[in-house]
């Protein structure tokens, strides 16, 4: 990743927030929505959660990450989320990638990564140059989650 810190390094709490993002894509596997969950922390505290609800609303940009952003950017009153940790079950697409950057997030964890639609494939990151960015946290069960769904699909 050119722009963005491609950091090994998990906090300890990095597994509690990234399990409250996978009970979103598990409200969204209930919906027939693609599991994808997101959730946005600020010192410590969870300010939005949020899931996949393309099929719901007929939207194409109703993805996770982008209603967790615009939720916590409401909560906060701000558009900036340079204080906040963006965590996410899966690696976000090239859209919500740009959103994240433009929202200057400070910190993006991702749970399993997307070689089919994932934003890593760009160079440059579309991520704002001072995010920080971790991947792999509790990869297997959020990958495993998304197989499952597209195994029934089929």
């Amino acid at each position: 990743m050119n722009s963005a810190k491609n950091s090994k390094e998990i906090n300890f709490s990095d597994n509690y927030f990234m399990q409250q993002a996978l009970k979103e894509a598990e409200k969204a596997a209930e919906k027939d929505e693609v599991p994808i969950g997101a959730i946005i922390v600020s010192a410590g505290q969870i300010i939005a959660r949020a899931h996949n609800l393309t099929e719901t609303l007929n939207d194409v940009t109703a993805h996770a990450e982008m209603l967790a952003i615009t939720a916590a950017a409401e909560t906060l009153g701000g558009k900036y989320l340079n204080n906040c940790t963006l965590y996410v079950t899966m690696e976000p697409c090239i859209m919500c990638a740009g959103a994240i950057g433009w929202a200057q997030m400070g910190r993006v964890v991702v749970g399993a990564p997307d070689d089919k639609r994932g934003f890593s494939r760009l160079s440059p990151s579309p991520l704002h140059p001072k995010t920080e960015y971790i991947t792999g946290v509790m990869a297997d069960k959020c990958s495993q989650l998304v197989k499952e769904f597209f195994k029934k699909k089929r």
